[in-house]
């Protein structure tokens, strides 16, 4: 799975959760001070990653995980552990 499909994906699961278009969610887009996501938000994005690339974020992880990109990075780094 390439960077770009992932970023796919987690554009969709954003866009989903916090009720914005698609195109808002950009590689530098931080998750609370640009797309108004708060903790809760956040929760339920980190949960839908989990499922949706069969990763586990672990805690420590999670508070690095500000903008989309870290996240794309995060999950590609993940599933290409194996």
């Amino acid at each position: 799975m390439t960077e770009a499909e992932i970023l796919e994906t987690i554009r969709e699961i954003v866009a989903d959760k916090l009720g914005i278009p698609e195109e808002e969610v950009q590689l530098d887009s931080d998750f609370i001070e640009d797309l108004g996501a708060d903790s809760l938000y956040l929760n339920e994005i980190v949960y839908e990653l989990e499922e949706e690339f069969n990763v586990r974020v672990p805690d420590e992880a999670f508070e690095d995980l500000r903008t989309v990109g870290q996240a794309v990075k995060f999950v590609y780094g993940r599933v290409h552990e194996s």
